[in-house]
């Protein structure tokens, strides 16, 4: 199996021992992203899920389109939510970016996220 790892300035630099993505043949394996705005490096902490749940996506999107995917690639995605009251809010900003044959999804609600964050996003894509 060959791995490449992907990364890219216009979503969060890895803050730890991880990558952005690993792309191994078709498929691009993404780590979650949290709402941190690439351009200033801060965190939206306390912004509502809405515009938390947008940063994420657009993060992740980000990062698939250094590897020359689009959010239409994406198979699978993981959501982790600090509050599963705010799931219909965090949905239907998901929506707006699968609007067709949307992916897989898990969703549960976790103790704590990084940072304090209120959702977190990870997913799987396949060309």
């Amino acid at each position: 199996m060959q791995k490449e790892v992907l990364a890219t300035k216009n979503a969060p630099e890895a803050i730890g021992p991880y990558s952005q993505a690993i792309k191994t043949g078709p498929m691009v394996f993404l780590a979650g992203q949290i709402p941190i705005d690439p351009k200033t490096n801060q965190l939206m902490k306390d912004a509502s899920i809405e515009d938390q749940t947008k940063l994420v996506l657009e993060n992740l999107k980000a990062v698939l389109e250094s590897s020359g995917m689009t959010m239409e690639h994406v198979v699978s995605t993981s959501v982790f939510l600090k509050d599963l009251n705010d799931f219909a809010k965090m949905n239907q900003v998901y929506g707006t970016y699968f609007k067709t044959s949307p992916p897989a999804r898990a969703t549960v609600e976790v103790a704590r996220l990084p940072r304090d964050v209120k959702v977190e996003i990870s997913a799987i894509a396949v060309r």
